[in-house]
């Protein structure tokens, strides 16, 4: 079986995830420039998995520093910071490690360096449970032999066991519900066709690549029963930043009443950024678009490209958020902060 995120005999290893389908390689990551690489590159994606890399990622690219050990951590901390701006768990994982840090940093280095580990192995394996919970919740969602259509991948390549908004999936495979999956490509970088079918497949669930643009005929068609798929950072609204054509999905399937899913684990919400508006919208290589997939560029030389990795989907087009904690209906701006006051 594949994993996304493993920390194994003193070793932080990831599955290449711009590898697949083709190959599956996996990657030892050792300084925190392969960390950053990995991150930076999608070598690692999806906020749970960032998350969990950046956690180990910062224990592992200093655990070896003898001197001058507190200025080396804050600046490595700050250099993994900046490795992606929009996936809340990145710096919501280095926190956590920075918090840790503080509370022992009076400590001899060595227990120090202990003690980061273990955060590291919390912050893993609350993720594997969240995972866990919300694969429950979403099956009360859904019903066995329905059609389901999912946007890029929030899946167990994009955390530490069955993911997010594929949690239920793989639960259901398990228990012979029958879903029949439709997953967009996901253009530009193709998570769904690469990824999503990929890991699907692994699991023996039936399911259907499609063009991003198929996604309204196979609705009208009657084939599709509810949407699922992740987040990257949910505002205090319940606006939603996920991988670039999440919005328009939401849209249509309001057209045609087919309910929308959120899957997101309450690392991932932030009552610190109000609304979509807020939420900082990565904007990456144009390549990626002009020539990356293909033999031979397919925009023409000297045309612009704008190539932003993520889109807000208004809260209003989500029909519930799955959370570890339970399931959120609207009011989102009243209902989110619910689940942090019962924390305290």
């Amino acid at each position: 079986m594949f994993y996304t995120v493993e920390y194994i005999d003193d070793k932080l290893s990831i599955l290449d995830c711009q590898k697949l389908p083709a190959e599956e390689v996996y990657l030892t990551l050792e300084t925190r420039e392969d960390v950053f690489d990995a991150i930076k590159k999608l070598k690692v994606r999806g906020a749970p998995a960032i998350g969990v890399c950046a956690a180990y990622g910062l224990y592992v690219s200093t655990r070896n520093v003898e001197e001058d050990f507190d200025r080396v951590f804050r600046e490595t901390r700050e250099y993994l910071a900046s490795a992606r701006p929009t996936a809340v768990n990145l710096f919501w994982a280095l926190d956590r490690m920075e918090r840790r840090y503080e509370e022992v940093k009076n400590l001899p280095l060595c227990e120090i360096r202990k003690e980061l580990l273990r955060e590291a192995d919390r912050i893993y394996d609350e993720d594997a449970a969240a995972c866990r919970a919300m694969g429950e919740y979403g099956l009360e969602l859904l019903k066995p032999g329905m059609g389901i259509l999912t946007h890029c991948n929030a899946g167990a390549l994009a955390a530490t066991k069955y993911g997010t908004c594929l949690a239920p999936v793989h639960l259901g495979q398990e228990r012979g519900y029958g879903f029949r999956v439709y997953s967009d490509e996901t253009r530009p970088l193709l998570q769904g066709a690469r990824m999503t079918c990929w890991e699907l497949a692994q699991d023996g669930v039936d399911v259907t690549a499609i063009c991003d643009n198929m996604a309204s005929i196979v609705m009208k068609q009657g084939k599709i029963d509810a949407v699922v798929v992740g987040c990257d950072r949910m505002a205090a609204n319940g606006d939603g930043a996920n991988k670039i054509g999440t919005s328009g999905v939401a849209i249509i399937a309001r057209e045609y009443g087919i309910p929308v899913y959120f899957f997101v684990p309450t690392s991932t919400i932030d009552l610190d950024t109000p609304d979509g508006d807020s939420i900082v919208i990565e904007e990456r290589d144009p390549e990626e678009i002009r020539s990356m997939w293909y033999e031979k560029p397919m925009v023409p030389e000297g045309v612009k490209t704008y190539n932003p990795a993520f889109d807000v989907t208004d809260h209003k087009y989500i029909t519930a958020v799955v959370t570890e904690k339970g399931i959120v209906y609207p009011p989102y701006d009243v209902n989110l902060k619910k689940l942090f006051e019962e924390e305290n």
